[in-house]
């Protein structure tokens, strides 16, 4: 008996094992030590929760397009964060001209919604164009090479957009009517932030319904499965694949702008942060689990805002968000050390893996 559990039982996995417990440990000691502290209030802590939410939301929006496209494709799309860069940055001079027109706040609804639309738009186009050109020739491939593939079609839609336009950061204009604050059932929230969570949760039903009740949600799922059983039974798989794509690129796009709602700026490499924020997200939840992605984006967003102040606070370190970057991929590292496969990830057959 003990000789079986040697055999399963590492040395490599108790030293994980161990790593883990030290970083419990010590999230447990710096959390007592600042709320024992009393130096932040319930509105602060409260404040924190809800910025947490708002960035996790479009955190989510992301991961979405990188957990569909590796369902359908066993692959990871890295190029993912351009596409959620580039339809903001076009959104940007949507917005200056509406603005120059005096229709950015006289109709501030309907001038938002544009320039959604065109952000989505010019992101589906390009995820499109992405699966077309660099893609599916070689979707037969060995898995390394559309790899390699999507790291290089991330720098040249980069740098396509630094000689393009420039490298100088891009602020988007202010909407008078998302100034100031609102009270939504007792809690005091900056309006881009309660607009932000209420289009993201939206958003994220919309997709969730479509996967899981549609009919071409469900031959998403088919293909997911297995490429040529679900072609046999009369399913169009290359068009499922560009409709996975288009998804993935419409939902970035949207949540470009609500990133520039937040954040008031844009520039070239603005998606590499949130992109790998949001592929950590998916594999928090489990890659290719669309629940997943979003539960994994909530968690990572809500993480990054309050554990700081929280865990760091208290152990005494001086400027503590300037580490938020560090500890979502300490998060990361526990969530892979206890759980490999993300929170609702499930164990692949060895022909999917």
């Amino acid at each position: 008996m003990f000789q079986r559990l040697r055999r399963r039982i590492s040395g490599t996995t108790v030293i994980m094992w161990l790593i883990g417990i030290a970083i419990l440990a010590v999230v447990f000691w710096g959390t007592t030590a600042t709320l024992s502290s009393g130096k932040y209030a319930g509105t602060q802590w409260m404040d924190l929760l809800v910025y947490g939410i708002a960035q996790g939301g479009i955190y989510a929006l992301i991961a979405l397009g990188y957990t569909l496209v590796y369902g359908v494709l066993r692959m990871i799309n890295f190029a993912h964060s351009e596409v959620f860069m580039s339809g903001p940055y076009i959104g940007y001079y949507v917005a200056v001209a509406l603005d120059r027109a005096g229709l950015l706040n006289r109709q501030p609804v309907l001038s938002l919604a544009v320039v959604i639309l065109v952000a989505m738009s010019v992101s589906t186009t390009i995820a499109v164009l992405l699966e077309r050109i660099a893609y599916r020739p070689l979707r037969r491939a060995p898995r390394l090479v559309p790899l390699i593939t999507a790291i290089g079609a991330s720098y040249f839609l980069s740098y396509a957009f630094l000689g393009l336009f420039g490298s100088d950061l891009k602020g988007y204009p202010e909407i008078q009517a998302l100034k100031g604050t609102w009270n939504i059932m007792g809690i005091e929230m900056l309006r881009p932030q309660a607009v932000v969570i209420v289009a993201a949760v939206v958003m994220l039903a919309g997709l969730y319904f479509f996967v899981q009740r549609t009919k071409t949600g469900k031959a998403m799922q088919a293909v997911s499965e297995d490429k040529d059983c679900a072609a046999l039974m009369g399913i169009n798989v290359d068009r499922i694949i560009v409709i996975t794509f288009a998804v993935g690129g419409a939902l970035a796009g949207a949540a470009g702008v609500f990133y520039a709602l937040l954040f008031k700026q844009v520039k070239f490499n603005m998606g590499f942060f949130p992109g790998i924020k949001a592929f950590t997200s998916a594999v928090l939840g489990g890659i290719g689990n669309v629940t997943g992605a979003m539960l994994g984006g909530m968690f990572l967003g809500i993480a990054e805002s309050l554990f700081p102040n929280l865990v760091l606070d208290g152990l005494g370190i001086p400027a503590p968000y300037q580490l938020k970057d560090a500890l979502a991929f300490i998060l990361l590292v526990l969530v892979l050390i206890f759980r490999p496969t993300g929170i609702l990830g499930e164990r692949l057959a060895v022909k999917k893996a």
